[in-house]
């Protein structure tokens, strides 16, 4: 598996052995990766840039911030990178708590080069989701921006009470009538180019669009 030049998907290896991070960095070049090393969670928490995508090769027994703690942060600080954890001694409850956070894969060293590069296509599968999805709210957002006061009480409405939309449960909250909201609801749907409320609705859900 090579990537292309096109993708310039982010491969960050965060270990503190220097051997494992030579080793791994190499190979991982030699097939057309983009590779970043750290020596420590910290480092690379501290420098680590949210708008390069990619995913994490992390070692769980690092001194100071172990892995599953810098997974931890990570989550804090809402950066949703696919992680892969690299483990020489880590046990079953440490591999859970990982993926139950949202890690792809917990690899025991030493692994296969198959199947590390199936988890990092898995990773990089991942990233590119979570790319396009914050394109798709960063659109939706930009289209929110531009409704007039009264149609964002409007679609606020609509997409906090989806049990609740009619015209007349919408007018009777806004104090409007239900005609002046069926003109708004048109107006909504054209300017956020949406078919129906119910898209709407889903896809303000799937980006957080009111977060």
């Amino acid at each position: 598996m090579e990537m292309s030049d096109e993708k310039k998907l982010t491969i960050f290896i965060v270990d503190d052995d220097g051997d494992i991070r030579t080793s791994l960095s190499r190979s991982l070049t030699k097939r057309g990766f983009y590779v970043e090393c750290f020596a420590s969670a910290k480092s690379f928490l501290n420098s680590y840039d949210e708008s390069v995508s990619g995913c994490i090769l992390l070692d769980y027994g690092m001194p100071e911030l172990n892995g599953l703690e810098l997974q931890q942060q990570l989550l804090d600080k809402q950066f949703s990178i696919p992680i892969i954890f690299m483990t020489g001694h880590g046990g079953i409850p440490e591999s859970v708590q990982a993926i139950k956070a949202g890690a792809i894969d917990f690899l025991e060293k030493p692994f296969k080069q198959d199947a590390l590069l199936s988890a990092i296509s898995s990773a990089f599968d991942s990233a590119e989701m979570a790319m396009q999805e914050n394109k798709t709210g960063k659109e939706l957002k930009e289209k929110f921006n531009n409704l007039t006061t009264r149609e964002k009480e409007v679609a606020e409405f609509m997409i906090q009470n989806p049990a609740d939309i009619s015209s007349k449960n919408i007018g009777r909250h806004l104090n409007v009538s239900p005609r002046t909201v069926d003109h708004h609801r048109a107006q909504i749907l054209e300017k956020m180019a949406m078919n129906s409320v119910t898209e709407l609705i889903e896809k303000s859900i799937t980006t957080k669009l009111l977060n």
